[in-house]
């Protein structure tokens, strides 16, 4: 018996180490905003390092609802009025990246300095997007620039978004209370959750030229450019 006890512990050890090694974490959207199941496969997220840049690593359910907003691929404004998924990573002093991926191919991605206040938007970003019609699934994968995230990265929140009309669906990894709200709102920062994300990236103290840049620039950088 002790034997098999022991030997329960060291392949538990083991696969951590392997989770560890590999650096990898993976997560499931399969709630709405508010508590609520949801009525679909779960659209899931895989966050990895791969030298200085963090890898978004999308697979979802593909709905076409809305379709899709452009026929150009990369930088688009209002994105998350479309079919969606979004992430949150939020650091020191309320300073968070919002990066926000479409199955079509766009994206956009914000810096924001306290809640709800975008400094900067439309950052480039290496993204690919394809869509499986057969299974009606989409697979997205990005690499985002450690230079990207504020100092300080320490929670975290995703969410993904589709349908229209009556039928517009906010869906959230942590989501808030039901009841507790009578409307989404995916910028209640007190309910992202701990992330050990220095596993992920090694993140300097200091802001990055990036952040500085924007923060000196606060509202002057809030276009896309689609040429």
């Amino acid at each position: 018996m002790f034997e098999n006890m022991w030997l329960n512990v060291f392949v538990l050890i083991l696969a951590l180490t392997v989770l560890t090694k590999a650096g990898q974490m993976e997560f499931s959207i399969s709630q709405t905003w508010d508590s609520q199941p949801t009525d679909h496969d779960p659209i899931v997220i895989k966050l990895y390092p791969e030298n200085d840049f963090l890898k978004m690593e999308i697979h979802a359910p593909f709905f076409n609802d809305p379709p899709s907003p452009s026929d150009k691929k990369g930088p688009f404004p209002k994105l998350w009025d479309y079919e969606v998924v979004e992430a949150f990573f939020l650091g020191a002093d309320d300073k968070y990246l919002e990066v926000e991926f479409s199955p079509h191919g766009q994206h956009l991605l914000l810096f924001l300095s306290g809640r709800k206040n975008a400094i900067k938007m439309c950052l480039p970003v290496e993204y690919q997007a394809t869509i499986n019609q057969q299974n009606n699934t989409w697979r997205g994968i990005a690499s985002i620039p450690k230079t990207y995230f504020p100092p300080g990265v320490n929670h975290f929140n995703a969410y993904a978004i589709h349908g229209s009309g009556d039928g517009r669906q906010y869906e959230a990894l942590f989501p808030v209370p039901t009841y507790h709200f009578t409307h989404p709102d995916f910028h209640r920062l007190e309910f992202f959750r701990y992330i050990a994300f220095d596993q992920l990236l090694a993140i300097d103290s200091a802001l990055s030229e990036e952040w500085e840049n924007a923060l000196q620039n606060a509202g002057k950088e809030l276009t896309c450019n689609e040429d």
